[in-house]
């Protein structure tokens, strides 16, 4: 069980969190532990007083029942770990956060305008999946019990779901296309049309991502600054070799007893 424990939080942080927060919900609304009722998004529950902001999260939550409460947190982990651990696009984990909040909400302007979708994880998963392909091109990759070019596996999700599901089709087009506007608008565009980043990571994104440096030490742990230095021994007054207690060495140069 340690072991399981140990992967489980040696995993990237964000794609671990999402995939564990999908389990948990669908968890509980399949087995009617949680009202689907509070998950749903809705324009009407975001206007109330007190607005129902969750519902912005936990839209994104729900997996389809059955087999899908496995593989659609897998999917989701799956892709986002990639994202996370090698695409060059996201070197800061603030990036990655950003791209999450606005292609998710691509993803739910274009389903609230168009379509009347009210759940939007398989928008969410097939968006990951596309952009973490992007960078792909020549590679192979395993889709269920095949091996396929990589950039072609989210058309092989649209094909499985218009074999399985075809009502998940419009809302996987959607992440598709905010999965595609994304890249246009922060990579296709300031490289090859001479513009700049058009959804640059805000500053508070940063604030709120970024944490202390945190020091392990044998007698306990200690959160400095990540712009704080160690200090040596030449800032500290210390000499090289000297023997001295660390308290002794800011006492000044000292005197000899009946010395000036």
């Amino acid at each position: 069980m340690s072991e399981i424990m140990d992967a489980y939080w040696q995993a990237p942080p964000l794609a671990r969190t999402l995939a564990t927060a999908i389990l948990v919900t669908s968890l509980g609304a399949h087995f009617y532990l949680i009202p689907y009722e509070w998950l749903y998004f809705s324009e009407d529950k975001l206007w109330r007083l007190p607005p129902q902001v969750w519902r912005l999260v936990t839209s994104f939550l729900l997996s389809s029942p059955q087999l899908g409460i496995i593989l659609d947190p897998y999917f989701a982990y799956q892709y986002l770990s990639q994202l996370e651990m090698s695409n060059p696009k996201f070197n800061r984990k603030e990036d990655l956060v950003w791209y999450l909040v606005t292609v998710g909400g691509m993803i739910v302007v274009l389903n609230r305008l168009f379509f009347g979708n009210v759940f939007f994880l398989h928008g969410l998963t097939i968006a990951l999946c596309y952009t973490a392909v992007q960078d792909q091109r020549g590679a192979k990759q395993g889709f269920f019990f095949f091996t396929v070019p990589a950039q072609l596996v989210p058309y092989c999700m649209l094909l499985a779901s218009l074999l399985m599901s075809p009502g998940l089709i419009p809302l996987q087009i959607t992440g598709i296309i905010a999965a595609h506007l994304h890249d246009f608008l922060t990579r296709l565009y300031p490289k090859f049309g001479g513009g700049v980043n058009l959804l640059p990571t805000p500053a508070f994104i940063s604030r709120l991502v970024q944490t202390p440096r945190v020091v392990q030490r044998s007698y306990g742990t200690a959160i400095r600054s990540p712009a704080q230095a160690p200090s040596s021994g030449s800032s500290t007054g210390a000499s090289t070799g000297s023997v001295l207690p660390d308290s002794w060495r800011t006492r000044g140069t000292g005197r000899r007893l009946g010395g000036e």
